[in-house]
C-alpha cells in the first residue's frame, strides 16, 4: 500500500480503530477520552503515520511524550489489523501547534541566506524515540556497524565522514541512525548544560528518506518563486549539524537530485558537519551513480548490516517481549525464530500479532496459539516442515544437481541461471518475501533482477510445458498432496 491508499484506509475506519483500541486494551472511559478520542489522522509519509491531538475534542492537550506513553501502544496494536500487516509502520504524534505548522507552514517566513541556521531540534528531526542504542540488539551480523555508529555518535563530523550502511530491507538501518542522532544530542545537551544560558546553542539534526529530499526538490523546483523556494531548500539542508538520508538508491539516476545532493554533501563535509547514509548496497554496486558521487561516499566508512543468525533473533525477540510486558514460553521465541530470519521487522510483526491475537481471542499465549496465528507467516507442510526460502533453495538444488552455493553465485550459465530464477519464482509463491528480500537472500541481487527472474519462469510456464511440469514437481516436493 502507498501512503495515499494507507491515507485513506485509516480516515475511512479511525474512529472504529480507537474504539477497537478501547476495548482490546480495556481503556477506562476517562483515559479513552483523554488520550484517544482526541486523535486524528494528519498525514501518512512512507508508511509513517502522523497523528495530531485535535484541540477541537478536547482543549488542553497532554503533551507528545504522555502520547507516546498512553496511547502507542494500544495504535501500533492495532492499526496494521487495518492495514497490510505484512509491513512496517511508524507513529508520530504532533502537538496542535505542530499540526497546524505542518499543514500552513511556519508562521515566520524560511530564512533565505544560507549562513543562517534554520529552526531545527530534536522534535522536529523527525527521530523515532525508541530507535536508540539501548534498544539496538548487537549481534555478529551487525557489531561492526554497531561500532562504527557509536564512534560517529561520540564525535559527529570527526570520524568516518560520511557512514554509509547499507543491508537488506528490515535488518536495523534505520535503527542505527536514528542511535546516533539520539546520542549525539544527549551528549550536546549535557556539554551545553555546563554553558550559560544565553551561550548555549542547538544540535540541529535532519533525517530524511531520499524519497523526501527528492519530493521536496522538485515541489521547490515548481514553485512560484522557485529561486526563493529552492533557496529555503538548500538552507533546510546545508546549514544542519548532522544530516541523515535513508534509502538513498532512490535518487540514483535522478540528475536533478543527484546535483543537489552533491553540492548539499560538499556544503556540510566543508563545515565538518556529519553524515550517515543508508542503502540496500554499497555504492559501486549502483550502475548509473555519477563518478563524483561515488568518491563522496565512499570518503568515509561503509559498512554493512547482515541477516541476523539464530542467537540474535532470539534476543530480539527477547527484547521486544520485555518491551511490551509479554512473558512467553521459550517455544513461542524458538519457533519464530526458527522459522522467520531474513527480516528484524518480520521477527518483531510475528510478536505483536500474536499478542494482538491473544486478545482479540481473549485467551493466554501459548505455543499452540503462535502457530494459529502465524499460519499466514509461516506455512508448516504435511510434514511438519516450515516452507522457508531456506527449504526451497535446497529443494531446487538438489533436483538440479547443484549447491545452494551455486544459486547464491554470481554465474550466469543457463544450468545455474534457471534454476536460480526457479528459485525466485517458488520463493515469491510459498512464502512472505518481497523481491528485495528475496535478492539479498539469493546472493545479494538487485529486487528488479528477481522481478524479472519471477516473471520470466511465468512466462515460460505458459509457453513450455517442460518449465510448466519442473514447477509442479518442484512443488509437490515443497508441499506434499
Amino acid at each position: 500500500m502507498n501512503s495515499t491508499e494507507i491515507k485513506e484506509k485509516l480516515l475511512a475506519n479511525w474512529e472504529e480503530i480507537k474504539n477497537t483500541c478501547r476495548e482490546e486494551f480495556d481503556i477506562s472511559s476517562v483515559s479513552y477520552e483523554i488520550f484517544i478520542y482526541p486523535l486524528d489522522i494528519l498525514d501518512v509519509k512512507d508508511h509513517t503515520i502522523m497523528i495530531y491531538f485535535n484541540t477541537n475534542k478536547k482543549k488542553n492537550f497532554v503533551g507528545t511524550v504522555t502520547l507516546d506513553r498512553k496511547a502507542r501502544p494500544s495504535l501500533s496494536a492495532i492499526i496494521p489489523l487495518y492495514l497490510d500487516q505484512s509491513e512496517d509502520y511508524e507513529i508520530v504524534f504532533y502537538s496542535p501547534e505542530e499540526a497546524e505548522e505542518y499543514l500552513n507552514g511556519p508562521k515566520t517566513a524560511a530564512l533565505s541566506q544560507e549562513n543562517q541556521k534554520p529552526v531545527s531540534s530534536a522534535k522536529n528531526s523527525n527521530l523515532n524515540p525508541r530507535y536508540t542504542f539501548d534498544t539496538f540488539v548487537v549481534g555478529n551480523n551487525n557489531s561492526m556497524a554497531h561500532a562504527a555508529a557509536l564512534a560517529v555518535a561520540e564525535a559527529p563530523g570527526e570520524f568516518y565522514n560520511p557512514l554509509y550502511i547499507y543491508g537488506g530491507v528490515g535488518l536495523g538501518k534505520t535503527h542505527l541512525m536514528h542511535a546516533i542522532a539520539h546520542y549525539a544530542m544527549e551528549q550536546h545537551e549535557r556539554k551545553q548544560a555546563d554553558l550559560p544560558e544565553k551561550d548555549r546553542v542547538p544540535f540541529n539534526v535532519m533525517y530524511v528518506t531520499s524519497e523526501v529530499f527528492t519530493n521536496e526538490l522538485i515541489e521547490a523546483i515548481r514553485g512560484g518563486k522557485s529561486d526563493i523556494a529552492t533557496a529555503e531548500f538548500r538552507n533546510k539542508y546545508r546549514n544542519v549539524d548532522m544530516l541523515l538520508i535513508d534509502d538513498i538508491q532512490f535518487i540514483i539516476g535522478k540528475d536533478r537530485t543527484q546535483e543537489e545532493f552533491f553540492h548539499t554533501f560538499n556544503s556540510l563535509f566543508g563545515k565538518n558537519r556529519q553524515m550517515i547514509i543508508s542503502s540496500d548496497k554499497p555504492p559501486r554496486e549502483f550502475a548509473q551513480i555519477e563518478e563524483r558521487l561515488l568518491s563522496r561516499f565512499e570518503m568515509g566508512l561503509t559498512v554493512d548490516i547482515q541477516m541476523p543468525d539464530y542467537e540474535t533473533r532470539m534476543a530480539i525477540l527477547r527484547n521486544k517481549a520485555e518491551a511490551d510486558h509479554l512473558r512467553l514460553d521459550d517455544k513461542i521465541f524458538d519457533y519464530i525464530a526458527t522459522n522467520i530470519k531474513s527480516n528484524i521487522r518480520e521477527l518483531e510483526g510475528a510478536l505483536n500479532k500474536i499478542n494482538v491475537y491473544s486478545r482479540l481471542k481473549h485467551v493466554e499465549i501459548t505455543p499452540e496459539l503462535a502457530e494459529e496465528a502465524l499460519k499466514d507467516l509461516i506455512s508448516p507442510n504435511e510434514n511438519g516442515v516450515a516452507i522457508t526460502p531456506e527449504l526451497i533453495m535446497k529443494i531446487v538444488s538438489d533436483y538440479y544437481g547443484i549447491t545452494v552455493e551455486d544459486l547464491l553465485s554470481t554465474k550466469k550459465s543457463r544450468d545455474i541461471s534457471v534454476p536460480r530464477q526457479i528459485t525466485m519464482y517458488l520463493i515469491r509463491a510459498y512464502t512472505h518475501e518481497k523481491y528485495d528480500q528475496i535478492g539479498m537472500l539469493l546472493g545479494g541481487r538487485d529486487h528488479t533482477t528477481v522481478i524479472s527472474g519471477v516473471r520470466k519462469i511465468e512466462e515460460d510456464m505458459r509457453n513450455d510445458p517442460t518449465t510448466a511440469n519442473t514447477v509442479e514437481a518442484l512443488s509437490k516436493r515443497i508441499k506434499p498432496e
